[in-house]
């Protein structure tokens, strides 16, 4: 229950982190359309683990393996089925939590909840999950070639990189290993997860997304608001902590002589305060929003927690995490704007027929 993403186009996921196996169907998906997985595949490298000294150690091929929806290359109409195998659990790493619950982890909380829980890595609360939605965002991309979408870094700590849509270069994103557009910043941002790391702790920030070609109309003016619809998606990645489109919560500091958009022609408007949304509908400009994403849970120093029988215990990690998981998040949200964007594509074909 509460496994899946969408409407017209659905994704319902499957596994954990140190299962046998993590997967998903795509339901909805039209037939015809040419699937590309290299596309797929340079997705998932950017998401994967051990790309540099800010990730986890941790090495997974991410081996697809279509079982239906897909011949030939071509997508058929049927539900496309899924599997990526993990091949490179460390369980062990984890025994020492069999009655302990870390902080700010989804341990206390799954085991309330549940009665069970999976200690090995978190089990489906792992961004190991977040695999199947690159892989059925990249999917959903090809639904929606013409709209850009750049998402990267712009703050680690209290490293800031604002985006200026006249001047920021979304092109140099992947000019280094922290995924920002600027390459000064970069550096900062990367020396205050090295310091974090070398200290035995983690460090949180946030990601922007700008989405460039948007349509106009998508998007429902009630209970599926486009700017929602995207919140509910990003919130679900494991550490965001918070959804802000446009102006944000720095417009509550404007007037709105200053804050609100003035049209110049269809589809244009002399600033972007609305982030791109007016009235739960894309209204041709930019689509802006940012993530604010938490540091991470496990870190290398003793914290005072408790276990099964609520008695205080000092807790150290182990095993192998992210100092930092902005990096590899990027890609995450990429796919996720996706989906919803060729989601509501779809929903916007069908109330056009109708």
């Amino acid at each position: 229950m509460f496994n899946s993403l969408g409407n017209i186009l659905r994704l319902t996921t499957f596994g954990e982190s140190h299962g046998p196996a993590i997967g998903g169907i795509l339901d909805g998906f039209p037939a015809g359309i040419a699937v590309d997985e290299d596309k797929i595949y340079q997705q998932l490298a950017r998401r994967k683990t051990g790309q540099s000294s800010l990730t986890t150690s941790r090495q997974e091929e991410d081996k697809i393996e279509f079982l239906s929806g897909i011949k030939d290359g071509m997508s058929t109409g049927h539900s496309i089925g899924f599997l990526v195998r993990n091949t490179n659990q460390k369980s062990e790493d984890y025994s020492h939590l069999e009655d302990v619950y870390r902080p700010s982890h989804a341990d206390f909380t799954y085991q309330e909840k549940y009665g069970i829980r999976d200690v090995r890595g978190g089990g489906r609360a792992s961004a190991r999950e977040t695999t199947n939605w690159v892989i059925g965002g990249t999917l959903a991309k090809q639904l929606i070639p013409n709209i850009q979408i750049s998402s990267f870094v712009s703050s680690v700590e209290h490293v800031v990189y604002n985006y200026d849509p006249h001047s920021t270069d979304l092109t140099k994103t992947e000019s280094n290993s922290i995924r920002c557009p600027d390459n000064d910043k970069a550096k900062e941002m990367i020396a205050a997860i090295e310091k974090a790391k070398a200290d035995g702790d983690s460090v949180g920030g946030t990601i922007t997304c700008v989405i460039k070609n948007m349509p106009i109309g998508l998007g429902e003016p009630i209970f599926h608001k486009l700017e929602a619809t995207l919140a509910h998606a990003m919130l679900s990645i494991n550490a965001c902590k918070g959804f802000e489109i446009g102006s944000g919560f720095a417009g509550t500091t404007m007037r709105g002589s200053v804050h609100n958009d003035v049209w110049m022609e269809k589809g244009k408007t002399a600033t972007n305060h609305s982030g791109g949304i007016q009235g739960g509908i894309s209204n041709g400009m930019d689509l802006v929003f940012r993530l604010a994403f938490k540091p991470t849970s496990t870190i290398m120093q003793a914290q005072t927690t408790i276990n099964n029988k609520n008695e205080i215990f000092q807790l150290e990690g182990k095993g192998r995490h992210d100092p930092c998981v902005l990096p590899r998040a990027v890609p995450i949200v990429d796919a996720l704007a996706a989906f919803v964007l060729a989601d509501m594509f779809l929903l916007s074909k069908i109330r056009k027929i109708s």
